[in-house]
């Protein structure tokens, strides 16, 4: 009967695991094309065979460095920071959730040159990751795993917030106060 019960949760575990052997192959074949140096006050220098192995690095490097900062910033782009930090952010999200068009921005993946495209996979890459070597058997806040399109849509969002953002929250929160 214990065989049986063994047998039955075995698969079970290796469905949790939420990243592919062949994911996980990837990242490990990019990790091994970056030098990570921290210098005496902790500062990371990433050197890289190409551009996308230095962006890999420096997500990296940030993961180690602030991780719950990386997660805020991509749970904030997935218009769903209220979730965590509660409901006077709703008016974030509700403008992060008008703002950023994520159907769009798979179309730019999509037709993007293949160097952008590994820009854009290393980033997110570095931060799944961090997460498989870091914490491989728990997820943390709600965004889990990271997705190649919303590292896209960030660089978007700080473009288009330039101008924008202190005018809109606080107008979006006016009319949600009301």
């Amino acid at each position: 009967m214990k065989k049986i019960i063994l047998l039955l949760l075995v698969p079970a575990q290796l469905l949790a695991q939420p990243f592919s052997a062949t994911e996980i192959s990837r990242w490990e074949k990019q990790a091994k094309n970056i030098t990570i140096i921290r210098d005496n006050y902790g500062v990371p220098h990433i050197y890289g065979k190409t551009d996308a192995d230095a962006v890999f690095g420096l997500l990296y490097a940030q993961c180690e460095d602030n991780f719950k900062r990386v997660e805020l910033n991509y749970v904030e782009k997935l218009g769903r920071i209220s979730e965590i930090t509660g409901e006077a952010d709703l008016y974030k999200d509700l403008l992060h959730r008008l703002v950023i068009d994520t159907a769009a921005a798979m179309k730019d993946y999509t037709k993007a040159p293949a160097w952008l495209k590994g820009i854009l996979n290393a980033y997110a890459d570095a931060v799944n990751y961090y997460l498989y070597k870091k914490n491989p058997h728990s997820k943390p806040g709600i965004a889990y795993p990271f997705s190649t399109v919303v590292s896209l849509t960030m660089d978007r969002w700080q473009h288009w917030c330039y101008q924008h953002r202190r005018h809109l929250y606080k107008r979006i929160k006016s009319i949600l106060l009301r």
